[in-house]
Parts: C-alpha cells; sequence; structure tokens
C-alpha cells in the first residue's frame, strides 16, 4: 500500500470516530490551533522513579503545573494495575475532575512483537491485550508498543509485521490504534518502520515518530528529519522529545522548527507530547522549556 493510500484508509477511521465526537477531541488538535500539545509522563520518570510523584499525581499536575490538558501513560508506572478496575476507575475520576485527555499509553516490558521465535511473539502479542483493553476504558486512541525482532531486514520486517497485525487486529475489536515508536533498533530506521506498516497494511495501525529516538545500536544514528519526514505519513501522535536548551530556548540537539514544518506537511494536527529526557535542567525545567518552545512555534504559524 503506498502512504497516499495509507493516509485515507487511516482517515477513514478517523472520520467515523469524528460522528461519535470520539476522534475530534483525541486525535485532532481541535480548537483551529495547527497542532495542540499534550505530555508524556516519561518526562517526569525520575520522580516517578524516586516516589516523589506516582502515576495518580500526574494526572493532575499535568494541568495544574503546566496548564496542559492531555496526557500520555506510560504502563511501567502502573505495570500491575492494568486490570485493577478500582485503580483505574481512580485514573479516570482524576482525569475528568481535571478535564484532562487521556491520549494513549506506551507499552514496554510486554515481550518482543516481533520475536523469531513464535511462541514467544504470541506471548507479546497477547500480553499487550490487557493494556489495550486499559486505554479503552480510560479513553484512549491507542496503545504506543516496541517493534523489537532479529534477524535480517527483511526477516525482521515479516516477523514484527505479524505481531502487529494481530495485535493491531485485537485493538480493532474495542477501537484502539496500535502505534509503533521508533525506539531503537530497526525501527530507528524511517525506511525500515515505513516497510513495517505497509506490510502491515491496516487503517488501526501507525506511528509514534519521536524527533530524537533514531539511535539504531551505539554510534550508528539514523538521519532524524528523514525520519520523520518517512514516518509522519502514517503518525497517530508524535513525540516531542527533548534534552538541553540554549540561551534562546532552542533545543540544542533538533532544530524544532525543521521538524515541526515536517509535521504539519503531513497535514498532521493531532497533539504533540512534551517527552522531556535530559538531565541539565530539572524535569519540572525541561517540561516547562519544551512548553514554551512549541507554543512559541504554534504561535509563529497561527
Amino acid at each position: 500500500m503506498n502512504r497516499r493510500n495509507f493516509i485515507k484508509r487511516s482517515a477513514t477511521i478517523t472520520g467515523g470516530l469524528a460522528l461519535s465526537g470520539f476522534g475530534s477531541t483525541l486525535l485532532s488538535g481541535s480548537d483551529n490551533l495547527p497542532f495542540k500539545i499534550s505530555l508524556a509522563e516519561w518526562s517526569l520518570h525520575r520522580a516517578l522513579h524516586s516516589k516523589k510523584i506516582d502515576n495518580l499525581d500526574f494526572i493532575s499536575l499535568t494541568k495544574t503545573e503546566f496548564g496542559l490538558d492531555a496526557v500520555e501513560y506510560v504502563n511501567s508506572f502502573f505495570f500491575d494495575k492494568a486490570q485493577d478496575q478500582k485503580y483505574l476507575n481512580e485514573m479516570k475520576n482524576r482525569a475528568d475532575d481535571h478535564d484532562v485527555k487521556s491520549l494513549l499509553i506506551m507499552c514496554d516490558n510486554e515481550g518482543n512483537l516481533g520475536d523469531p521465535d513464535e511462541n514467544k511473539r504470541n506471548q507479546a502479542v497477547e500480553n499487550h491485550y490487557k493494556w489495550a483493553e486499559a486505554a479503552k476504558f480510560l479513553g484512549c486512541h491507542s496503545i504506543r508498543v516496541n517493534a523489537r525482532s532479529e534477524g535480517s531486514w527483511d526477516n525482521q520486517i515479516e516477523l514484527a509485521a505479524d505481531g502487529l497485525r494481530r495485535l493491531t487486529e485485537f485493538g480493532d475489536t474495542i477501537g484502539i490504534n496500535t502505534i509503533v515508536e521508533n525506539h531503537g533498533g530497526l525501527s530507528s530506521n524511517g525506511k525500515w518502520l515505513s516497510a513495517v506498516m505497509d506490510k502491515v497494511d491496516h487503517p488501526r495501525v501507525g506511528t509514534l515518530p519521536d524527533f530524537g529516538n533514531f539511535r539504531i545500536e551505539g554510534d550508528e544514528w539514523y538521519d532524524r528529519y528523514q525520519g520523520m519526514k518517512e514516518l509522519m505519513p502514517y503518525a497517530k501522535a508524535v513525540s516531542a522529545k527533548s534534552h538541553e536548551f540554549d540561551e534562546k530556548g532552542n533545543e540544542t540537539g533538533s532544530d524544532f522548527y525543521r521538524i515541526m514544518d515536517i509535521v504539519l506537511d503531513a497535514d498532521y494536527n493531532g497533539y504533540v507530547g512534551i517527552e522531556y529526557e535530559g538531565s541539565v535542567h530539572s524535569e519540572m525545567e525541561g517540561i516547562r522549556f519544551t512548553n514554551e518552545l512549541l507554543k512559541k512555534i504554534r504561535d509563529s504559524i497561527s
């Protein structure tokens, strides 16, 4: 399937959701803005790991500290709660109380969807079912997964596509997208991950292009601007990865203006998620710097 047709098929799903009011609030930026800004929970991973805050605090902090109205969860911060209905109810209630939208759950540590061992690949697919169901309950549009595999270029495409398609088909039964982040290995190669998307060939599968996650392994990097161009036609979410900022407020590792041109040229107008991962600034500062930069870019084109 070529990319133009992929976009058309995905638009069919999004259009159907919009009729029910679901797609227009989550996948779309709405409010006539070129894009809206959300917060990825990983931005606060140090505070979460050190127990200074917990997963439930993240929801309220997003609104009260940063003035943002949408969140992207990370499953590792409530890993044993995927099927805990009482806990999920509390998450949903807190989000509703603060008028915060739940966009997606980033899922890790559930096995490799492209594992060469068929039994392990099957188990990885099934391990994600509970997160798709939790995402549905919370009102998310997607789960973010990893397309890890082993073997030759072509073999990894076949294996990753197999696991992804089966998980995507499950998600489709409950109205949840399955989206893949460039997250190391060949998934950080835009050409490879695009080929996986075409192989899966399903309107519910897509990408979550991350500005900075183009390290394949070691010192081998894929060009981030080329990668963004290749992944954006399939994007159902976008991650604004940031590390350090200069005195003018620009991110020093990625040209945010250039990347956001690529994002908007792909006719994407959904949420762009702040994902601060630096160490020079505090997490709170890094989130604020990223937010201010994205707002400055948005204001320049609104």
